[in-house]
């Protein structure tokens, strides 16, 4: 499946570097969430965070949005702070931690992501309204303007939030495991859609998924309190090991090759990941 994307140009003031983390920690009651993270994302940059769970990666994603204040450590987004520079990010969370019987419907949330451009008091213009019809458009969902969000299918709930980031014309976009829920096909043209959109903005998807990250991305991280980075597409076997905390042979060079070896009888009950 084909999408046409037209995205409006953002004028922001900024080097290359989309983001730069230095030394960032952060404590939830004192426990260590992050340790020490150095990134840095440049312009086009398609960044996967793979990582286990609970290893900081949503964390480090509301880190950079400027939701969660590093416990120490330099957070610079767009040449700005991550409070500053929100406006022009666009953010895909997890859409199963939302409410799908709230009544809106697609266009109301779609049009949500024009709130960052919006003075205090007023109204969405008419320039709000068609630029979320045409973010709708982009993602092939335009004919669903007026349906509830609940009646929507995972794929289609998944397009729906792209939208919505997408209108707010973003230089930088954040996905949170975004294909979770998602059929296999829909993740077909989830993924056709960002090759897409990498030519318009940066990128960065954290995702469980090993393989797919691996395939897709154009650079990887994997995270597990400490970040392991080498700004390419090649992850260490040591780095995945000390980030999984178990086995893993190789997973590198575009298409992935895994191997995770079995345990010493004993560690899970079953001797195997």
């Amino acid at each position: 499946m084909l999408f046409q994307i037209s995205l409006f140009k953002v004028s922001v003031n900024m080097s290359d570097e989309l983001i730069v983390l230095k030394d960032v920690w952060v404590h939830y009651n004192g426990i260590p969430i992050l340790e020490g993270v150095d990134l840095v994302v440049k312009e086009h940059d398609f960044l996967g965070i793979i990582g286990p769970n609970g290893g900081g990666k949503s964390t480090l994603l509301k880190v950079i949005l400027g939701l969660l204040k590093p416990s120490r450590g330099i957070v610079r987004v767009l040449g700005s702070s991550p409070q500053k520079s929100r406006k022009f990010v666009g953010y895909v969370p997890q859409y199963r931690h939302i409410d799908l019987h709230f009544p809106i419907s697609v266009f109301e949330l779609v049009l949500m992501g024009r709130l960052g451009s919006l003075a205090l008091l007023k109204s969405y213009s008419e320039d709000d309204k068609k630029r979320a019809l045409d973010a709708l458009k982009n993602v092939e969902m335009l004919d669903y303007k007026d349906s509830q969000i609940g009646k929507l299918s995972g794929g289609q709930l998944q397009r729906v939030f792209i939208a919505r980031a997408l209108a707010s014309d973003p230089k930088l976009l954040l996905l949170d495991e975004p294909a979770t829920g998602v059929d296999i096909v829909r993740q077909e043209e989830f993924y056709e859609l960002l090759e897409k959109l990498k030519t318009k903005m940066a990128i960065v998807m954290v995702s469980h998924d090993i393989s797919a990250v691996s395939v897709h991305v154009d650079k990887i991280a994997c995270l597990n309190r400490k970040l392991y980075y080498h700004s390419s597409k090649e992850l260490l076997p040591a780095d995945l090991e000390a980030a999984y905390q178990c086995p893993i042979d190789l997973i590198a060079h575009g298409i992935p090759h895994r191997v995770l070896k079995k345990h010493e009888p004993g560690n899970d009950g079953t001797g195997e990941v």
